[in-house]
C-alpha cells in the first residue's frame, strides 16, 4: 500500500477528515451500545479484540462485555488470549468446572506468575473467569465455552506438561519424552542460554522436540477417550517445538522470530477451530499489534505479518472481524524496564494529528467507529491516509512519547471496527510475586 502521510498541524484537511470520520462514529456508553458492532460481526466465525496496552482496565472490561454478548447471542465457542498455553489451560479447566480445577478464579489465576504477571492475573480477568464458569454451569458439558492461550513462550512448562500427561497414561512414552527433552538440561531452563548456544554452535534440540510431537500424534488414537486432555498434550508438544524454533531464531534478529510467534498463534487458533467442530466460532484477545492487519502498518516494511492479517487470509475477510482499541489519555500499568516492578504510569494526551488525537477532537467521549460504507464519505480518500496510532508495551516511558510508542497505520484497512475510549485508567492487578526469569527483553516484543 502506497504511503500518503497525513499533513501536520490543525489543517483544513484535518477538519474535513474529522467531519468524514464523524459519520462513522456511534455512541459508546453501555453494553447496549454494542448493537452496531454485533450487527457488523454478523455471521463472522472469528472476532479478534485488540488493546493498545496490556495494562488498561477499560480494554479488558469492554472485551469482556463484547465476548459475553458474542457467547450468549451468537454462540461463540471459546476465547483464546495472548497468554501461555499451560497457564490458560488451567483457567479452561476451571471455567468448565473440571474436577480439582481450583476453588476460585483468583486461585487459578495465581498460576500466571511469569512477568508481566498483571496481563492475566488481574481483577478484570477474575470477573471474566467467574462469569464464564457461571455461564458454563447453565449449558451441557460438551458445549461449554473454553479459555485457551495462543502464545509460544512456555518452552519448559509445556515440556513438563507433556511428560506429566504421558506419566499418567503411557509411562513408556513418558520415558521417551523425558530422554528427548534432556537435550535442554545443559541450559538450566534458561532460554537466553539456549538461544546463545545455538547462535554459536550448529547443534540444537530441534530434532528432539519434533520427535515427541510426531510420537504423540501417532499414538493419540491408542490413548483413553480424553479428547481435550489429548489435545492439551499435543498442543504443549507443539508449543515446545515452536518455542525452540522461536528462541533459536530470536538471536539472529529481524522479523523471523516475530513471524514464527504470530504464525504459531494463528496455527493454534486454527487447531482450536478444528477441535470445536465445523460450526466453531472463536474470540481472540491480543494486543493491537497482533490483531490489526500488519499490512496496513509499517510492520509490513520489515516483512512482518500478524494474526489479524493471517486470519483474514485463511478464513476470508467476510468471516473475520478485527476490532482495535485506543485512548486519548489516562493511566496504565507498565514497567520502566524488563522485569522491573509494575507501576501505575500516566498516559499523556495523544500525539497531535494521530488517530487518537483526531478522534478526541470529534468528541471528548467514548466512541464506537465502524469502518463500513466508506464509499459514501464526501472525502473518502482522506480516511485512507497514514497516521500515527499509539501502541504501549509492558515496558513504557511516558516521557518518550515524542520518539516512540506509535505505529503508522491506515486504520480502516487495519481494523473493521475501533473502540475509542477517551480517558482510561490502569488495570487492577492481583498481588502476585513474579517468578524469576532470565529471558532477555527481546524475547517479548515491547509493544505486544
Amino acid at each position: 500500500m502506497e504511503k500518503e502521510q497525513a499533513p501536520e498541524g490543525d489543517s483544513e484537511n484535518s477538519k474535513e477528515w474529522i467531519e468524514s470520520l464523524r459519520t462513522l462514529a456511534h455512541r459508546l456508553a453501555g453494553k447496549g451500545d454494542l448493537d452496531p458492532l454485533l450487527d457488523r460481526i454478523g455471521e463472522a466465525r472469528v472476532v479478534l479484540l485488540g488493546e493498545a496496552s496490556h495494562g488498561t482496565a477499560e480494554y479488558y472490561t469492554w472485551r469482556h462485555l463484547i465476548s459475553e454478548r458474542l457467547i450468549t447471542e451468537k454462540g461463540f465457542s471459546f476465547i483464546a488470549v495472548e497468554g501461555d498455553w499451560p497457564d490458560c489451560y488451567r483457567v479452561n479447566r476451571y471455567v468448565k468446572g473440571a474436577t480439582n480445577s481450583g476453588a476460585s478464579a483468583r486461585e487459578v489465576l495465581s498460576a500466571f506468575d511469569r512477568w508481566p504477571t498483571w496481563m492475566w492475573a488481574n481483577h478484570e480477568i477474575v470477573a471474566l473467569t467467574e462469569w464464564l464458569r457461571r455461564f458454563n454451569e447453565t449449558i451441557p458439558e460438551e458445549k461449554r465455552v473454553g479459555f485457551y492461550g495462543l502464545d509460544v513462550y512456555s518452552l519448559w512448562d509445556s515440556m513438563h506438561a507433556v511428560i506429566g500427561y504421558l506419566n499418567r497414561i503411557d509411562p513408556a512414552a513418558a520415558q521417551v519424552a523425558r530422554q528427548a527433552y534432556r537435550c535442554f538440561e545443559p541450559y538450566g531452563e534458561d532460554v537466553q542460554e539456549y538461544a546463545r548456544a545455538t547462535a554459536f554452535v550448529p547443534a540444537s534440540c530441534e530434532n528432539e522436540v519434533v520427535q515427541i510431537l510426531t510420537m504423540l500424534r501417532r499414538k493419540f488414537q491408542e490413548y483413553p477417550d480424553d479428547r481435550e486432555g489429548a489435545f492439551n498434550a499435543e498442543q504443549n508438544a507443539l508449543v515446545a517445538k515452536n518455542a525452540e524454533l522461536y528462541y533459536r531464531t530470536m538471536v539472529r534478529g529481524g522479523a523471523s522470530s516475530w513471524n514464527i510467534r504470530d504464525h504459531h498463534m494463528t496455527d493454534t487458533l486454527d487447531r482450536l477451530m478444528r477441535f470445536h467442530g465445523p460450526d466453531a466460532k472463536g474470540i481472540v484477545w491480543a494486543h493491537n499489534t497482533h490483531v490489526g492487519d500488519a499490512s496496513a502498518t509499517d510492520m509490513a516494511d520489515e516483512g512482518m505479518v500478524n494474526v489479524g492479517q493471517l486470519a483474514r487470509e485463511r478464513y476470508g475477510e467476510e468471516k473475520v472481524v478485527l476490532v482495535g482499541f485506543g485512548s486519548y489519555r489516562g493511566s496504565v500499568v507498565a514497567a520502566v524496564e524488563w522485569e522491573a516492578p509494575m507501576e501505575i504510569m500516566p498516559v499523556p494526551p495523544a500525539r497531535e494529528e494521530s488517530w487518537e488525537e483526531l478522534l478526541h477532537r470529534i468528541a471528548a467521549r467514548d466512541l464506537l467507529i465502524l469502518f463500513e460504507n466508506l464509499d459514501r464519505l464526501p472525502r473518502k480518500e482522506q480516511i485512507w491516509e497514514w497516521r500515527d496510532h499509539r501502541a504501549i508495551g509492558v515496558v513504557y516511558h511516558p516521557n518518550r512519547e515524542r520518539f516512540g510508542n506509535y505505529v503508522p497505520t491506515v486504520m480502516p484497512f487495519r481494523y473493521d471496527a475501533f473502540l475509542y475510549l477517551d480517558e482510561t485508567e490502569a488495570l487492577h492487578p492481583l498481588p502476585l510475586k513474579p517468578r524469576a526469569e532470565r529471558e532477555p527483553p527481546e524475547t517479548y516484543p515491547w509493544a505486544a
